[in-house]
């Protein structure tokens, strides 16, 4: 079988290895709660916030793509199960059924709030381990960001 071998110390693999997997499993779950809401919103502000949603569904999946690419160009293996995002998420799940724009607005500023704090970690972390990583969860962020900005101009 075929390995995978890093351009990284092993101590240094190891700090980018778990920074890439906590940005993982925030994005793929991001991308999941995402669709959850743009599916069973209602409300007033339908329409602009059902784009938006599809706008942060596709920010998370390309930034997920990216970090478990990067994963594995570091000798690290990505694992995206959906059992593995259910035990290591940090996310808040909605509710089953319809969801008021309102809450969407509420929960979403929430959820990104935190993945940009935990971002920052991660970009903090990876200072002197591996600058390329630290690039890619800069840029990855940066959108995040301005996501969250949005999101919570609507509060």
């Amino acid at each position: 079988m075929a390995q995978i071998t890093s351009p990284l110390p092993a101590d240094k693999q190891k700090i980018v290895g778990e920074a890439l997997h906590g940005a993982l499993i925030d994005l793929l779950d991001l991308s999941l709660v995402g669709k959850q809401a743009h599916w069973n919103l209602v409300g007033r502000n339908f329409r602009s916030l059902h784009l938006q949603l599809d706008e942060i569904v596709a920010l998370a999946r390309n930034g997920a793509d990216n970090a478990a690419e990067r994963a594995v160009a570091v000798g690290v293996n990505p694992d995206g199960r959906a059992a593995t995002i259910a035990r290591d998420t940090h996310l808040q799940q909605l509710d089953f059924g319809y969801i008021e724009d309102g809450k969407v607005v509420a929960v979403f500023t929430e959820i990104l709030g935190g993945i940009v704090a935990r971002m920052r970690e991660r970009i903090e972390a990876t200072d002197d381990a591996d600058l390329v990583t630290q690039d890619l969860l800069i840029e990855v962020t940066e959108e995040l960001e301005k996501q969250h900005w949005m999101i919570q101009a609507q509060r």
